[in-house]
Order: C-alpha cells, then sequence, then structure tokens
C-alpha cells in the first residue's frame, strides 16, 4: 500500500487521546491512521484496545505445560478445527479465488457423506471442536442436502460446533431451494448449523466487488444475511480480505459498514483480515502486501472496532513469526490449528501448524495460551 502525504503529529496526538480515554474513532481519524508511518504508534493504541475490548480481560497466572505458574500473562486463545471443503464446485468464477472448479469441471469433487463423517471423526480423534464447513456455489446442492448431513454430523459428534457456510452460499442455497433467506437459516439451524463465518466479505465496497467477482452476492445482501442470522440467534464472524484492488478509503468503509451492523444487532464474535493470496488466482497484481500493511491493518481493525469482542490474525498468510508481532497489534486470537484447509492452500500459501506449535509461539511472545471453542469459551 503506498502511503499518502501522513498526517501530522496533532492529528495522531488527538486520535491518540480519544483512544486512551476510551472515546470511538471516526472513519476519518482511521485513514489518517491507515497514513501514519510509525507502526509503533499503532501498537500502542491497538494493544490498548485489545486489552479493554478482549472478554479475556487483565492478565492472569500462566502455567507451563507441566502445571508450574511461572508469571502473570494476558491471555491469548485458539481453537483446534478442520476446515472442511465439501465441495470445490463453483460457477461464480470469482477472480481471486483457486480453489472453485466450474460445474462440469473433470477436477470438481463433492465429498459424499461417508467421506464428510470421517473427515469429522478424525478432527474429534485429534481433539477439534470446530468445524469450518465450506465450499462453493454448487447448483446441484440445495437446501436438504445440508440439512440432511448437518443432521448426521450432529448425531454422530453432538460436541462438535458447525461453523458453516459463508452468506453466499447460504443466499445461493435460498435461491436454489426457493427459499427466503431467514427460512433457509431456520432450517439449516434446526438441523444443527450453530454460526457463519465471514468469508466472502472481502471487501464490503460495490466497486470492488464487481471488479474482483462480478457475480457475487452485494454488500448489502451479505450484510443482510448476517443481520437476518442475528435475529434469529446465529452468530458470527466477519472478515476483510485486502490487498488487491481495493484503497484505504474502501478498506475504512468496509470496517464501517462491519461496526454499524454490529452497533445495530450484535452478529459478530470476531474480526479477522487477512491479504489477498495472488497465485494461481485470475486476479494479477503488481506486489502481495507486506506484512507492515498487515500489522498497520490488524492495528487500525482492532482500534475503529471497538464494539467487537476479538481481534483473531491470520497465521495461514503471515505465518509464524508476523503472528507472534501481531499480538501487539491488536490481536488476542491464534484462529485455528485447521487440521486441513485447502483454500488458501490452492494459491500456494500454507502454514498449517498444530497445537503445541501454537502454544509455544503464544507463550515465547509472551502471553498464556488457552484453548476455547467457536464460541469463545475456554475449554480444556
Amino acid at each position: 500500500m503506498a502511503l499518502a502525504a501522513p498526517p501530522d503529529a496533532k492529528t495522531i496526538d488527538r486520535i491518540a487521546d480519544k483512544v486512551f480515554s476510551g472515546g470511538r474513532v471516526s472513519s476519518e481519524d482511521a485513514i489518517a491512521l491507515f497514513y501514519h508511518p510509525n507502526l509503533n504508534d499503532l501498537s500502542a493504541m491497538a494493544d490498548h484496545v485489545r486489552m479493554r475490548t478482549a472478554r479475556y480481560l487483565g492478565s492472569h497466572e500462566a502455567q507451563d505445560d507441566e502445571g508450574a505458574v511461572s508469571e502473570t500473562r494476558p491471555i491469548v486463545t485458539y481453537v483446534v478445527g478442520r476446515i472442511l471443503n465439501y465441495t470445490n464446485v463453483c460457477w461464480m468464477r470469482c477472480k481471486f479465488c483457486a480453489f472453485y472448479r466450474p460445474p462440469g469441471n473433470d477436477e470438481g469433487y463433492t465429498l459424499s457423506e461417508d467421506e464428510i463423517l470421517d473427515k469429522v471423526a478424525d478432527t474429534v480423534e485429534k481433539g477439534g471442536t470446530e468445524i469450518l464447513f465450506q465450499g462453493g456455489l454448487n447448483p446441484k446442492l440445495k437446501v436438504d442436502w445440508f440439512e440432511d448431513i448437518f443432521r448426521k454430523i450432529k448425531v454422530e459428534f453432538p460436541g462438535v460446533n458447525l461453523h458453516a457456510l459463508s452468506p453466499a452460499e447460504i443466499n445461493y442455497v435460498a435461491h436454489i431451494s426457493k427459499l427466503s433467506v431467514q427460512d433457509c437459516l431456520k432450517r439449516l439451524k434446526e438441523a444443527g448449523h450453530e454460526s457463519i463465518p465471514g468469508a466472502g466479505g472481502e471487501i464490503l465496497v460495490d466497486r470492488v466487488r464487481e471488479l474482483i467477482a462480478p457475480y457475487k452476492d452485494k454488500t448489502d445482501e451479505w450484510l443482510e444475511c448476517m443481520r437476518t442470522a442475528a435475529a434469529l440467534g446465529m452468530r458470527s464472524s466477519a472478515s476483510m480480505m485486502f490487498g488487491h484492488v481495493e484503497t484505504v478509503e474502501d478498506r475504512v468503509e468496509h470496517l464501517q459498514r462491519i461496526r454499524d451492523l454490529q452497533d445495530e444487532c450484535g452478529p459478530f464474535r470476531a474480526f479477522v483480515a487477512w491479504n489477498f493470496q495472488p497465485e494461481e488466482t485470475a486476479l494479477p497484481i503488481p506486489r502481495k502486501a507486506s506484512a507492515f500493511d498487515y500489522l498497520r491493518t490488524i492495528a487500525v481493525a482492532r482500534i475503529y472496532l471497538d464494539n467487537i469482542d476479538h481481534l483473531q490474525l491470520s497465521i495461514l498468510t503471515q505465518g509464524p513469526k508476523i503472528a507472534q508481532i501481531a499480538l501487539r497489534y491488536g490481536a488476542d486470537d491464534f484462529g485455528s490449528t485447521m487440521i486441513e484447509e485447502n483454500v488458501v492452500s490452492a494459491a500456494g500459501n500454507k502454514f498449517i501448524l498444530n497445537e503445541t506449535e501454537f502454544r509455544r509461539l503464544i507463550q515465547d511472545a509472551g502471553y498464556d495460551p488457552k484453548r476455547r471453542n467457536t464460541r469463545y469459551e475456554l475449554v480444556g
């Protein structure tokens, strides 16, 4: 991200005073912070908001893996889970996606019921509690297909959390099943669907969405799906994929749409941002977003999204070293160990670590690792 003229010191001091006194920053403030070159200032502000906003407030006596109390440290959470990509068949042809195959392609697949249940069983055997169930917009899969497999998962593995289907998938399933989004979600919820991942948000600015995914749901459709889910008692996460054709102003507009909806009906438990991975996609860009841009972006997100409890970092795209640094830029959650992941990995990017490695990285960064479930309840 090329920096415009940086804001003057008085502007940054004014924003910092607002942050440290518990005030809410404006969109104009957020834009100024994106153009502020001093990452240490952003880190200080974001870390302050993280300690104020994350539900696990303050510090706790940290124990090593033998149970001995070592020192007092703030908590960083993580979840043990699997991204279960049930199909890669998708007609939408998003330019940023290297995972999908169009209907009729020889490389397209849809997992069988047995294959899905075997993957869930493997997740449970490895201590996992979360199944992030996502795929493509496959015209052969209507609502009854999802109801059937969700029920079977919950009967055999009642302790598993089904964090499933992006708004784009839900909107499409409702459409081809001739249902309203509300009725579709009601049926899915009754079958065991518990919460919705924020995938498909990319950048919630229609000008950008037209450039990177012209056939995908529009901003208001994505938000309305989350609003409808919240009314049914289903919680979600929010996300942002940045570093492609969007501007700084687009990023801030995206954050504003997320914050406004959270003020309205509180659908989001957490926010996660990652930078676009261009390899093997149809969306060429001059260069990938840098680690500095990533840290700047999550810091501004943490400062701006003062009404969302948790900020999850993206170890999958950033790797372990930047993930550790990100804990000082507002992140309080390490995300999922991801027993399996195929979408980002399809673009050649793969930092998939196990629970032991997660715990070591968190401890080495000066925090107390705590395992959670999808609801951000501490477990184990």
